[in-house]
C-alpha cells in the first residue's frame, strides 16, 4: 500500500475484529437452570480473559472436579473478590448455571465461603 494512513487502519480494523471474533459468549450455559455444589476450592485461577474456581464436589465416594467461570479480573474485583478470597482446601457454596452440554462446569451465580460471605458476579449495592 502507498497510503501508510490507510495501512495503519487496515492494521488496526483487523484486530479489532479479531479481538471482538474471540471472545465467546455465555451461550454455553443454561441460564434458566441453576445448581447448588457444596464443595473443596482446588484452585481460583484469576487470570485474563475469565477468572475460574476449579471446585472438587463429592460425588458417590469420589471427587469431581468442576470448573466454574467468572467475570474477569477487574469485574470480579469491583464485584468484592480478590485474588486471595479462596485458597486451595478452603469448603465453599456455590450456585451456578450448568453447561448445556452436560460437562462438569457452569457460569458462577453466587458463592458463599465458609465465613458466610456471599459473593456474585456483580458489583454489591451500597
Amino acid at each position: 500500500m502507498k497510503n501508510p494512513f490507510s495501512a495503519a487502519l487496515s492494521v488496526t480494523a483487523s484486530l479489532m475484529f479479531g479481538s471482538a471474533f474471540a471472545h465467546h459468549s455465555y451461550s454455553q450455559f443454561d441460564t434458566k437452570q441453576s445448581v447448588s455444589l457444596q464443595g473443596t476450592v482446588r484452585e481460583l485461577q484469576w487470570t485474563n480473559p475469565h477468572c475460574f474456581i476449579q471446585l472438587l464436589v463429592p460425588d458417590q465416594g469420589t471427587l469431581v472436579e468442576w470448573s466454574i467461570e467468572m467475570n474477569s479480573p477487574i469485574i470480579m474485583y469491583r464485584a468484592g473478590w480478590r485474588p486471595g478470597t479462596y485458597k486451595s482446601g478452603d469448603k465453599v457454596k456455590i450456585v451456578i448455571h450448568p453447561t448445556r452440554d452436560g460437562t462438569h462446569g457452569g457460569s458462577l451465580v453466587s458463592a458463599v465461603g465458609s465465613d458466610g460471605k456471599t459473593l456474585t458476579t456483580v458489583r454489591p449495592r451500597t
